[in-house]
């Protein structure tokens, strides 16, 4: 059995015929026996790295418990905090979000919760502001309350975010129906009603869809109208020009391509009917113009009275069926007894000069060389002219 020695000072192996230890340089007992064990001090020394190595492994234990808890502790603080976002209580958030900061400085999540709380915080501000002015009918006012409140969220995602952009858009689009409907009490004309058909399309709700089509509705109505108007008065393109226009709002509208057909129909009709009546003066202008040359007059009346004096009076009516204005129109007439012997002629100038097609002219003579009483004679128009402009 081998027999090992040590140094009683610090433990180094040595042999039993050295002096001195090769390590810590003492001496080292002559009694062989005394090398056999360690001294209480070398025995201190020898378990001292173990104590520091010990109480170093606890520490870093105690430490890591430390920061385990400080993590658990943030943790739950930024859980409490997004669940109060998620309720819209955004300041009793931001408050959770920097506590769970404070605990665990380490925590970029929530760092970015806090920044996008001050965003939220302002934007639920601008929203509650622009309800206060849509309460007021200050409609405009409340949609630049808004106008940039989506475009801050673009750099953020998540529920939150979501909930927000809803929220967002909900008030948005609240604004401008309301507006709408102030705006159609004003009953617009078609040109700002196309503009609030724009603006009613570009709303995204069942509402919106109801005003769309109500404006568009009202669009159709007055296009027919006015459109019907002119093709009564054969303004077939403006008639055209009209319904073209109103489909541009109304593409489907079975109003307008119904009256659309009609207005290609009716001019069609119209100039084959204006063709055929131009064909119809021309073989007529002929007959028209003798007419207003030989037969432009016609005798409706003529009689004759006493006046007051007991002059013989002579007096008639003549009517024009010219189809052109006649004027100084020239009545010659016989005097002739009961018997019919003619026994004075005479003419008269019709009154107004000139006499327009189915107008009636009158004419009187007076007779003062004559003492016949109108009984005893009668009168006779032998013939009448007249003149034309053409």
């Amino acid at each position: 059995m081998t027999v090992l020695f040590h140094c009683p000072y610090c433990g180094t192996k040595v042999q039993d015929n050295e002096s001195y230890c090769i390590k810590c340089g003492k001496r080292l007992p002559e009694d062989i026996h005394n090398r056999l064990h360690l001294s209480k001090g070398s025995k201190k020394f020898w378990f001292l790295p173990l104590a520091i190595l010990f109480l170093l492994a606890l520490s870093i234990g105690v430490f890591y418990l430390f920061l385990e808890n400080q993590t658990a502790q943030a943790k739950e603080l930024y859980s409490d905090g997004e669940k109060n976002a998620q309720k819209g209580n955004f300041e009793k958030a931001k408050d959770l979000f920097e506590q769970a900061l404070e605990q665990k400085e380490n925590f970029p999540q929530a760092s970015n919760a806090i920044e996008f709380m001050d965003i939220a915080i302002i934007i639920q501000s601008k929203l509650d502001n622009a309800a206060k002015e849509l309460a007021k009918l200050e409609y405009q006012e409340a949609l630049n309350g808004i106008v940039e409140t989506e475009s801050s969220l673009k750099n953020y995602n998540g529920s939150v975010v979501k909930k927000l952009v809803n929220e967002i858009v909900l008030t948005r689009n609240t604004i401008k129906i309301e507006q709408l409907k102030s705006q159609l009490q004003k009953k617009p004309t078609n040109d700002e009603l196309k503009v609030l058909l724009w603006e009613a399309e570009s709303i995204k709700s069942n509402e919106a869809e109801k005003i769309t089509s109500n404006i568009r509705n009202q669009i159709i109505d007055y296009t027919y109208s006015k459109a019907s108007e002119q093709l009564n008065k054969h303004h077939f393109s403006d008639a055209q020009t009209l319904v073209n226009d109103g489909l541009i709002y109304a593409p489907d509208s079975k109003k307008l391509k119904s009256l659309q057909t009609a207005i290609d129909n009716e001019k069609i009709a119209f100039e084959t009917a204006q063709q055929r009546r131009i064909e119809s003066a021309i073989s007529t202008a002929e007959k028209e113009r003798k007419q207003n040359k030989n037969d432009a007059v016609e005798l409706v009346d003529v009689k004759l009275l006493n006046d007051e004096q007991g002059k013989l009076v002579v007096k008639g009516e003549v009517k024009s069926i010219a189809t052109i204005p006649i004027n100084t129109i020239l009545v010659e007439y016989d005097l002739l007894t009961k018997e019919g012997e003619k026994f004075k002629s005479n003419e008269v100038y019709v009154f107004p000069d000139t006499l327009y097609p189915n107008e009636a002219g009158e004419f009187e003579f007076t007779h003062f060389d004559i003492t016949n009483k109108a009984k005893e004679l009668k009168v006779e128009v032998t013939k009448t002219k007249w003149y034309t402009d053409k």
